[in-house]
């Protein structure tokens, strides 16, 4: 398959400054962590008439460590392989250590990408904060599930 050929014809392409409302219109809609989106670090798919439908970052932290992050597929364009493209293109892209956070229920999709969970004593200092915000807010609002923190080796 070609390199920056998605699923359907679809094509993957690095984000550009005027995609910045469309990739936080995305991620709030899908209701992931809004923050850090910096454009330049995304990568998108487009459909056939130049619409973006998926996205997903790698961010780096003060800590050094980076993180697979954003993975958002708009839901009309679910279960048809374009978060997996994205994904693999990242990892691709991004060969060493990558963490990342999701819903506790997800680990076996990145489990299928050599993902593994880890304990508190295993992660980066940032996700060490994140995890302990994530835990506070789930005590407090009594959400069900916790957040998982990742590794690729």
């Amino acid at each position: 398959m070609d390199n920056n050929q998605a699923p359907g014809g679809h094509t993957l392409r690095p984000a550009r400054a005027e995609d910045a409302r469309t990739i936080r219109r995305i991620i709030n809609s899908v209701g992931i962590n809004p923050t850090g989106l910096s454009w330049k670090r995304f990568t998108l798919v487009v459909d056939g008439q130049g619409n973006i439908i998926g996205c997903g970052q790698v961010k780096p932290h003060k800590d050094g460590s980076l993180e697979l992050a954003s993975i958002a597929v708009l839901p009309e364009w679910r279960n048809r392989g374009v978060a997996r493209f994205i994904i693999e293109h990242l990892l691709e892209q991004y060969p060493g250590r990558l963490y990342l956070t999701c819903r506790s229920q997800l680990e076996p999709l990145y489990q299928k990408f050599g993902f593994q969970a880890i304990e508190f004593a295993e992660m980066p200092p940032y996700f060490q904060q994140i995890s302990r915000l994530a835990a506070l807010y789930n005590q407090l609002a009594h959400q069900p599930g916790h957040l998982s923190v990742m590794r690729r080796q």
